[in-house]
């Protein structure tokens, strides 16, 4: 037997459900990436690298953290993140990812609940079961499904800490967390609220802090704001405790062991921070985007879309969606397919993302384009 049988069956069983992925490099208008601002090919941002290595910042920081790859930058931007979110400390990871996935592998302890909402991001899963503690799924945004968990769970003989695990901004629907409703269920119950800002942070909030507020200055609150979205460049930061700064630094295997990421980058992710805090111009011409595009996609099936930067058509069968994508492509905007087990099934959409790289007139004409496709698809 051919030692990769396994691997072709599993690719095959993929490509005829219509759900094999392949790589393609992006071409075309940009309605696919996370770069909500414009900022991954800023001409300030590229000046200020530029800078940084003509003054001698390393591009690569020759080991972790606590062997020799600890930089000035580091510490200059885990500072100064710190003082603008209002937190008391912050940690800096190579990704949004690894941070999440360390953040749950690390300070949830044996007899602790984690509860996360059930359209979590996929790396809060892999920390989970690299843990010690129980977790369990609870509705979509569902606060009174939170708190019957909560009671359910203590009546049970639980008796450590509860940890709420949200996303403020869900990348596929663009649909927002009820903060205030859990950070008042965190309170009440003596829990703590991880909230994950990657699909927020620069986007929204006073000096592009996200839309978590003040909720950052709290002790009960965790919150993960990433770098390679609305801020241009790679990497995730953790605000928090002082404590549990500490805590990572002893005890989570991701930051221990792993080549800590570029002083380049932790500079450039301090400059964009602050290149986004001092140019508010750049959230409000995103709001006018969001805005007009609203009215453009009129009649679409737009779930359960709050006004955010990412418009998720839904169109439901997995062919279908992959047949409208590539024509959209085919007339030269760069739209994909997102299938299931991405999202749920039978909720195969176009994921619609708006960023400054595209004008209100290729808003424009990407809606006349999408109209006509779906009605070429519904008469095929």
């Amino acid at each position: 037997m051919d030692r990769f049988t396994p691997y072709r069956e599993q690719l095959d069983a993929l490509e005829k459900a219509g759900r094999k992925r392949h790589l393609t490099v992006p071409s075309g208008k940009d309605f696919s990436s996370n770069d909500y601002l414009g900022l991954s090919r800023s001409p300030y941002l590229k000046a200020v690298a530029q800078n940084a290595i003509a003054d001698g910042v390393a591009h690569g920081s020759g080991g972790s953290r606590l062997l020799g790859g600890n930089h000035p930058e580091h510490e200059a931007l885990e500072a100064f993140a710190a003082s603008h979110y209002g937190a008391e400390s912050s940690l800096f990871f190579g990704s949004g990812f690894a941070a999440n996935t360390a953040l749950f592998a690390t300070l949830p302890q044996t007899g602790d609940l984690v509860l996360h909402d059930e359209y979590i991001h996929a790396s809060v899963h892999d920390g989970m079961r690299l843990g010690r503690a129980e977790f369990r799924s609870f509705r979509h945004n569902d606060c009174n499904a939170i708190e019957r968990e909560i009671r359910a769970w203590r009546a049970s003989g639980g008796s450590g800490t509860v940890w709420i695990a949200v996303e403020s901004l869900y990348s596929m629907d663009g649909d927002r967390a009820p903060l205030a409703d859990l950070a008042r269920i965190t309170d009440i119950h003596d829990a703590i609220l991880v909230i994950d800002e990657a699909h927020a942070v620069g986007v929204y909030g006073e000096g592009g802090i996200g839309l978590s507020g003040d909720l950052g200055s709290r002790e009960n609150v965790i919150i993960l704001r990433t770098f390679g979205k609305a801020l241009g460049g790679e990497g995730g930061l953790l605000t928090m405790a002082s404590i549990l700064r500490e805590f990572f630094i002893n005890r989570a295997r991701p930051f221990i062991f792993s080549t800590a990421p570029s002083p380049l980058t932790a500079h450039l992710a301090h400059h964009a921070i602050a290149h986004v805090a001092g140019n508010p111009s750049l959230q409000a011409e995103l709001a006018d985007h969001i805005g007009f595009a609203r009215s453009c996609f009129a009649g679409l099936s737009l779930g359960d879309h709050q006004d955010s930067q990412i418009f998720p058509v839904i169109i439901g069968e997995d062919r279908m969606t992959i047949d409208v994508a590539a024509r959209l492509q085919a007339q030269g905007f760069d739209v994909r397919a997102i299938r299931p087990p991405t999202v749920p099934a039978g909720t195969a959409r176009l994921r619609i993302s708006l960023t400054l790289n595209v004008t209100r007139d290729d808003i424009q004409e990407l809606a006349a384009a999408l109209h006509a496709a779906l009605s070429m698809e519904k008469a095929a």
